[in-house]
């Protein structure tokens, strides 16, 4: 690693966001040593939160110092206001004490000696103390951060290199929000590069943004109550989050909902929401969604999930009231999270549920009775098969189920779509990153979402004059009597067809005698060369 001042100098001013993600994944990737996957992510997602509440507690400060300054406040009586909790919790910003601040830990980012005139303590002390204050200054933070700076197993020198290395991420003069955006990108960037190094375990917490897009795109959640049953690290309400800013929306038009049964993964969501400047009410604690939901009786506008395939060992109770269209069976929960997510949406909800593909025509257990029930009391609006090879954390192809609970005209879309269900077979989009992972592109994402709008007659998709088509070998529109007739199943490629083979404009009539002229000729090449195998072989004997 080099020089800390030589770092600080060649990260001030990155020539792109690029450079800047894998320049700090690298210096962070060195201070590994020997933590597994799992206990480093909490090592360096931990710094990276702690890095966002001081840079916004010190946005805060230096606004609140000009607004007394224009005031006319005296430099006296400035620091009694400056020190008051309410002036930045009022502002959204969380309580940082002054031994939480980054400026405190990077002077002293080689550990703490006893001149100071307080207790000698390791980089790794002072960072456990500086989440512990932030925490019990912060209620909503409570046993949210990971304690675990100064642990045997981690390298203190490094840990203080690493500090430093963050200390550079500070982007000045460049709009209030400039420091959360960047932090928020590494702190995503880091989510993804962790999931991929934790492999299968990775995929608890972490949806490819592709994927998440999708959905995204496809429901609009513009303004309501957004929920994830299932949140792992808060990925779906991020993209939210961004799919409003990018419409020119109002944030604040949504209220974020969800819950997490595993307690590293909720508090990785808690921070990650926290970085991106987001308040959801994700429940007092972790908790096992099918065991006690945490928001009984709030129905939701918009719900997007990607809960874990086929689990076989869940809570599962034969008398829950949501299972309103059939039983999920015993030893896979499938059918629980989409019947739960139903059983959750408003009279004009819509939802977005990844699954795996066996879901779609799947009839053990009283599956297919279930998906029947499903189209027929008209819930299924769009059904779409990805690429494989997304989720770099399984093998399992996978495809999303989007419902409607109300799929007539009006706020969902200009055209009466009841009793159809649209049909996508996306699986020859995407491009490989590498050979084990495929990723959706922004023109792969747009051809899906433009579809289903233009299906749903969107405005944006009426404006544009764009109408709906069936595309033989990429959507379909079915009515229930179609899908009643091929056994309730929903794989889209049974729907959609082949898409039709590129004419090459040659006549047929020339084309046969074209390939028949070639055959020909191959046939008199092929007895030339027997004769002269034949000769060949004659002056050998």
């Amino acid at each position: 690693m080099a020089k800390r001042g030589e770092v600080v100098e060649q990260l001030a001013l990155p020539s792109s966001m690029k450079e800047l993600k894998d320049t700090l994944w690298k210096a962070a990737d060195k201070l590994r040593g020997s933590l597994s996957a799992a206990e480093y992510k909490d090592v360096v997602l931990g710094l990276v939160f702690l890095k966002y509440v001081s840079d916004s507690f010190q946005e805060r400060r230096d606004a609140l110092a000009e607004e007394l300054h224009a005031d006319g406040i005296g430099e006296d009586q400035l620091e009694s206001f400056l020190e008051d909790i309410d002036e930045y919790r009022g502002a959204g910003v969380f309580w940082v004490p002054e031994t939480s601040r980054w400026g405190y830990l990077a002077q002293h980012a080689k550990g703490r000696s006893a001149a100071v005139g307080m207790p000698a303590a390791s980089i790794g002390e002072l960072v456990n103390g500086a989440l512990e204050h932030v925490m019990g200054s912060n209620p909503s933070l409570a046993n949210t951060l990971p304690l675990i700076y100064n642990r045997d197993t981690i390298d203190q020198r490094r840990l203080g290199e690493l500090i430093d290395l963050f200390n550079a991420i500070r982007f000045t003069g460049e709009g209030s929000t400039r420091a959360r955006d960047v932090l928020g990108e590494v702190y995503e960037y880091f989510l993804g590069k962790f999931a991929a190094a934790e492999g299968k375990r990775g995929g608890e917490f972490y949806t490819p943004p592709g994927v998440v897009r999708v959905l995204v795109e496809v429901l609009e959640p513009y303004a309501g109550r957004v929920y994830d049953p299932c949140c792992g690290s808060g990925g779906m309400f991020v993209q939210a989050e961004k799919f409003i800013e990018r419409h020119g929306a109002d944030p604040q038009a949504i209220s974020v909902y969800g819950q997490e049964s595993n307690n590293g993964t909720w508090r990785l969501a808690k921070m990650n929401l926290a970085v991106h400047g987001l308040t959801a009410n994700l429940g007092p604690k972790w908790e096992d969604t099918f065991a006690r939901d945490l928001h009984p009786g709030v129905q939701m506008d918009y719900v997007m999930a990607n809960p874990p395939f086929n689990v076989r060992d869940w809570s599962r109770n034969e008398e829950d009231a949501r299972w309103v269209y059939g039983v999920p069976p015993a030893r896979n929960a499938n059918y629980g999270w989409i019947q739960h997510i139903i059983s959750k949406l408003g009279p004009s909800g819509t939802a977005g549920v990844v699954m795996a593909n066996g879901s779609m025509s799947s009839n053990s257990g009283g599956e297919g009775d279930i998906r029947a029930n499903l189209v027929e009391t008209d819930l299924v609006s769009c059904m779409v098969a990805l690429p494989g090879q997304l989720f770099r954390s399984t093998a399992i192809p996978v495809c999303v189920w989007f419902f409607a609970k109300d799929k007539t005209a009006g706020d969902g879309g200009a055209t009466d779509r009841s009793g159809q269900v649209l049909f996508i077979d996306a699986r020859d989009l995407g491009h490989m990153v590498d050979r084990a992972e495929c990723a959706l592109g922004e023109e792969d994402i747009a051809r899906i979402a433009d579809t289903f709008r233009a299906w749903r007659g969107h405005a944006a998709a009426v404006e544009a004059g764009t109408e709906y088509e069936d595309v033989p070998g990429f959507c379909y529109s079915a009515t229930t009597a179609e899908i009643k007739d091929a056994g309730y199943a929903l794989t889209p490629g049974r729907y959609v067809g082949s898409a039709p083979e590129e004419e090459d404009g040659e006549p047929i009539e020339e084309k046969i005698a074209r390939l028949q002229a070639e055959l020909f000729a191959a046939f008199d090449e092929s007895a030339r060369l027997e004769r002269v195998v034949r000769e060949q072989l004659g002056r050998v004997q």
